[in-house]
Protein backbone atom coordinates (compact mmCIF):
# COMPACT_ATOMS: atom_id res chain seq x y z
CA UNK A 1 0.00 0.00 0.00
CA UNK A 2 1.14 3.35 -1.14
CA UNK A 3 -0.20 4.92 2.09
CA UNK A 4 -0.53 3.19 5.56
CA UNK A 5 -3.35 4.46 8.54
CA UNK A 6 -3.47 3.03 11.62
CA UNK A 7 -5.40 4.39 14.85
CA UNK A 8 -4.57 4.27 18.21
CA UNK A 9 -5.19 6.01 22.03
CA UNK A 10 -6.39 9.09 19.89
CA UNK A 11 -3.18 9.48 17.15
CA UNK A 12 -4.10 8.66 13.65
CA UNK A 13 -0.64 7.94 11.93
CA UNK A 14 -0.53 8.41 8.09
CA UNK A 15 2.49 6.88 6.56
CA UNK A 16 3.73 7.50 3.13
CA UNK A 17 4.99 4.17 1.97
CA UNK A 18 7.46 3.99 -0.80
CA UNK A 19 11.28 3.92 1.04
CA UNK A 20 12.71 2.24 -2.06
CA UNK A 21 11.88 5.55 -4.19
CA UNK A 22 12.19 8.17 -0.64
CA UNK A 23 8.31 7.78 -0.36
CA UNK A 24 7.81 10.04 -3.73
CA UNK A 25 4.64 10.63 -4.75
CA UNK A 26 2.77 9.07 -7.16
CA UNK A 27 -0.61 10.26 -8.59
CA UNK A 28 -1.84 7.04 -7.05
CA UNK A 29 0.03 8.63 -3.60
CA UNK A 30 -1.41 12.04 -3.60
CA UNK A 31 -5.10 10.41 -4.78
CA UNK A 32 -5.22 8.40 -0.91
CA UNK A 33 -3.55 11.08 0.58
CA UNK A 34 -6.67 13.85 -0.56
CA UNK A 35 -8.79 10.82 1.00
CA UNK A 36 -7.11 10.45 4.11
CA UNK A 37 -7.04 14.58 4.80
CA UNK A 38 -10.94 15.24 3.70
CA UNK A 39 -12.78 12.45 5.14
CA UNK A 40 -14.19 13.09 8.70
CA UNK A 41 -12.30 12.79 11.51
CA UNK A 42 -13.28 9.41 13.43
CA UNK A 43 -14.91 10.19 16.62
CA UNK A 44 -11.25 8.59 18.70
CA UNK A 45 -9.26 10.79 17.12
CA UNK A 46 -7.24 13.67 17.99
CA UNK A 47 -4.71 14.63 16.32
CA UNK A 48 -3.16 12.80 12.98
CA UNK A 49 0.84 12.06 12.55
CA UNK A 50 2.07 12.89 9.13
CA UNK A 51 5.27 10.42 8.35
CA UNK A 52 7.30 8.08 5.48
CA UNK A 53 8.34 5.33 5.58
CA UNK A 54 12.32 4.44 5.97
CA UNK A 55 15.09 6.91 5.99
CA UNK A 56 13.52 9.82 4.13
CA UNK A 57 10.66 11.88 5.02
CA UNK A 58 9.05 12.51 1.24
CA UNK A 59 11.71 13.09 -2.06
CA UNK A 60 8.65 15.45 -3.40
CA UNK A 61 6.43 14.08 -6.81
CA UNK A 62 8.29 10.92 -8.66
CA UNK A 63 9.14 13.31 -11.37
CA UNK A 64 9.77 9.86 -13.33
CA UNK A 65 6.32 9.55 -13.33
CA UNK A 66 3.18 11.08 -15.28
CA UNK A 67 1.94 14.04 -13.16
CA UNK A 68 -1.79 14.46 -14.15
CA UNK A 69 -3.05 14.52 -10.33
CA UNK A 70 -2.93 18.64 -9.16
CA UNK A 71 -0.56 18.80 -6.06
CA UNK A 72 -1.88 21.80 -4.48
CA UNK A 73 -5.51 20.44 -3.20
CA UNK A 74 -4.11 17.62 -1.51
CA UNK A 75 -1.50 20.14 0.31
CA UNK A 76 -4.67 22.42 1.34
CA UNK A 77 -6.82 19.12 2.51
CA UNK A 78 -3.78 18.52 5.53
CA UNK A 79 -3.74 22.30 6.24
CA UNK A 80 -7.23 22.60 6.34
CA UNK A 81 -7.79 19.07 8.31
CA UNK A 82 -10.03 19.97 11.45
CA UNK A 83 -7.81 18.69 13.75
CA UNK A 84 -3.98 19.16 14.61
CA UNK A 85 -1.68 17.28 11.89
CA UNK A 86 2.23 16.95 13.07
CA UNK A 87 5.03 16.03 10.39
CA UNK A 88 7.49 13.51 11.76
CA UNK A 89 9.95 14.60 9.54
CA UNK A 90 12.78 11.42 9.88
CA UNK A 91 15.16 11.60 6.68
CA UNK A 92 15.01 14.47 4.05
CA UNK A 93 11.80 16.17 2.82
CA UNK A 94 12.62 17.67 -0.46
CA UNK A 95 10.21 19.43 -3.26
CA UNK A 96 6.99 18.81 -2.27
CA UNK A 97 8.03 16.84 1.07
CA UNK A 98 9.53 19.93 1.97
CA UNK A 99 5.59 21.58 1.38
CA UNK A 100 3.80 18.78 2.78
CA UNK A 101 5.14 19.04 6.14
CA UNK A 102 5.24 23.17 6.41
CA UNK A 103 1.08 22.79 5.63
CA UNK A 104 1.32 20.76 8.93
CA UNK A 105 0.19 22.75 12.26
CA UNK A 106 3.40 20.79 13.74
CA UNK A 107 6.94 20.02 12.53
CA UNK A 108 9.31 17.67 14.59
CA UNK A 109 12.40 16.80 12.18
CA UNK A 110 15.53 14.97 13.17
CA UNK A 111 18.66 16.99 13.36
CA UNK A 112 20.07 15.48 10.36
CA UNK A 113 17.29 16.01 8.28
CA UNK A 114 17.30 18.46 5.45
CA UNK A 115 14.57 20.46 3.44
CA UNK A 116 14.98 21.68 -0.32
CA UNK A 117 12.49 23.46 -2.92
CA UNK A 118 14.68 22.73 -5.76
CA UNK A 119 12.58 23.74 -8.44
CA UNK A 120 14.65 26.68 -9.88
CA UNK A 121 17.60 24.05 -10.13
CA UNK A 122 15.07 21.66 -12.70
CA UNK A 123 13.67 24.83 -13.69
CA UNK A 124 10.22 24.93 -12.65
CA UNK A 125 8.53 27.64 -10.23
CA UNK A 126 6.17 27.62 -7.56
CA UNK A 127 2.78 28.31 -7.80
CA UNK A 128 1.28 31.41 -5.77
CA UNK A 129 -0.16 28.91 -2.88
CA UNK A 130 3.19 26.98 -2.50
CA UNK A 131 5.25 30.30 -2.37
CA UNK A 132 2.45 31.89 -0.04
CA UNK A 133 2.91 29.14 2.51
CA UNK A 134 6.79 29.52 2.67
CA UNK A 135 6.37 33.19 3.10
CA UNK A 136 3.74 32.53 6.35
CA UNK A 137 6.22 30.37 8.06
CA UNK A 138 9.59 31.56 7.05
CA UNK A 139 9.10 35.14 6.45
CA UNK A 140 10.65 37.02 3.32
CA UNK A 141 14.46 36.12 3.77
CA UNK A 142 13.75 32.18 4.66
CA UNK A 143 11.50 31.95 1.49
CA UNK A 144 14.48 33.64 -0.51
CA UNK A 145 16.82 31.15 0.61
CA UNK A 146 14.98 28.17 0.53
CA UNK A 147 13.37 29.02 -3.35
CA UNK A 148 15.57 31.18 -5.37
CA UNK A 149 19.18 29.18 -3.82
CA UNK A 150 17.01 25.75 -4.48
CA UNK A 151 19.47 24.59 -1.78
CA UNK A 152 18.81 21.73 0.66
CA UNK A 153 18.72 23.14 4.39
CA UNK A 154 19.53 21.52 7.13
CA UNK A 155 16.64 20.70 9.32
CA UNK A 156 18.44 23.45 12.36
CA UNK A 157 18.62 26.45 10.21
CA UNK A 158 15.16 25.56 9.30
CA UNK A 159 14.57 25.56 13.01
CA UNK A 160 16.16 29.39 12.86
CA UNK A 161 14.19 30.85 10.68
CA UNK A 162 11.35 29.20 12.73
CA UNK A 163 9.77 26.83 10.01
CA UNK A 164 9.93 24.06 12.11
CA UNK A 165 8.88 23.37 15.55
CA UNK A 166 11.20 21.01 17.25
CA UNK A 167 14.46 18.85 16.26
CA UNK A 168 15.85 16.13 18.16
CA UNK A 169 19.05 13.86 17.52
CA UNK A 170 18.16 10.15 16.50
CA UNK A 171 18.12 8.88 19.64
CA UNK A 172 15.58 11.53 21.44
CA UNK A 173 12.97 11.78 17.97
CA UNK A 174 10.39 9.64 19.16
CA UNK A 175 10.48 10.79 22.55
CA UNK A 176 10.45 14.26 21.14
CA UNK A 177 7.33 13.92 18.68
CA UNK A 178 5.69 11.56 21.33
CA UNK A 179 5.45 14.41 23.65
CA UNK A 180 3.96 17.00 21.30
CA UNK A 181 1.68 14.55 20.61
CA UNK A 182 0.56 13.68 23.52
CA UNK A 183 0.17 17.55 24.83
CA UNK A 184 -2.32 17.64 21.65
CA UNK A 185 -3.85 14.44 22.68
CA UNK A 186 -4.34 15.46 26.32
CA UNK A 187 -6.46 19.03 25.03
CA UNK A 188 -10.28 19.41 24.76
CA UNK A 189 -10.75 18.32 20.65
CA UNK A 190 -13.44 21.55 20.48
CA UNK A 191 -10.47 23.77 21.53
CA UNK A 192 -8.39 21.84 19.00
CA UNK A 193 -10.62 22.32 16.33
CA UNK A 194 -11.74 25.88 16.96
CA UNK A 195 -8.05 27.52 17.46
CA UNK A 196 -7.26 25.84 14.46
CA UNK A 197 -10.10 27.43 12.18
CA UNK A 198 -9.58 30.61 13.91
CA UNK A 199 -5.71 30.23 13.00
CA UNK A 200 -6.34 29.31 9.10
CA UNK A 201 -9.30 32.00 9.03
CA UNK A 202 -6.39 34.47 9.70
CA UNK A 203 -3.82 33.57 7.40
CA UNK A 204 -6.00 33.87 4.19
CA UNK A 205 -5.44 37.47 4.02
CA UNK A 206 -3.04 36.91 0.77
CA UNK A 207 -5.16 34.64 -1.02
CA UNK A 208 -7.69 37.50 -2.01
CA UNK A 209 -4.52 39.17 -3.69
CA UNK A 210 -4.31 39.30 -7.41
CA UNK A 211 -1.88 36.67 -8.78
CA UNK A 212 -3.35 35.55 -11.84
CA UNK A 213 -0.27 37.17 -13.85
CA UNK A 214 2.79 35.30 -11.34
CA UNK A 215 0.97 31.71 -11.49
CA UNK A 216 1.16 32.45 -15.61
CA UNK A 217 4.89 33.13 -14.99
CA UNK A 218 5.20 29.98 -12.67
CA UNK A 219 3.39 27.87 -15.22
CA UNK A 220 5.52 29.09 -18.09
CA UNK A 221 8.66 28.33 -16.36
CA UNK A 222 7.24 24.80 -15.54
CA UNK A 223 6.59 24.21 -19.06
CA UNK A 224 9.21 25.31 -20.52
CA UNK A 225 11.87 23.60 -22.68
CA UNK A 226 14.32 24.20 -19.54
CA UNK A 227 12.23 22.27 -17.13
CA UNK A 228 12.14 19.25 -19.45
CA UNK A 229 16.17 19.43 -19.34
CA UNK A 230 16.03 20.07 -15.76
CA UNK A 231 13.79 17.30 -14.93
CA UNK A 232 15.99 14.94 -17.44
CA UNK A 233 19.24 15.87 -16.01
CA UNK A 234 17.64 15.47 -12.34
CA UNK A 235 17.21 11.83 -13.43
CA UNK A 236 20.21 11.23 -15.01
CA UNK A 237 22.20 12.73 -11.97
CA UNK A 238 23.71 15.17 -14.42
CA UNK A 239 23.72 19.08 -14.60
CA UNK A 240 21.12 20.59 -16.53
CA UNK A 241 21.94 23.15 -19.48
CA UNK A 242 19.15 26.01 -19.42
CA UNK A 243 18.58 28.02 -22.26
CA UNK A 244 16.43 30.49 -21.00
CA UNK A 245 13.53 28.99 -22.80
Amino acid sequence: MLLQTSLEAGVRTVTMNRPEKRNAMTDAMLEQLMEAFTSEPHEDERVTVLRGAGPSFCAGRDIGQDMLVDIEPVFHAVEHYPLPVVAAVQGNAIAGGCEIALHCDFVVAMSNARFGMSLAQIGMAPTWFLAKKLLEVAGPVGAREILLLGDPIAAMRMYELGMISHIADESDFETTLNGIVQRLVSNAPLSLKAIKALLLREMTFRDGIEHADVDALARAASRSEDAKEGKAARLAKRDPAFKGH
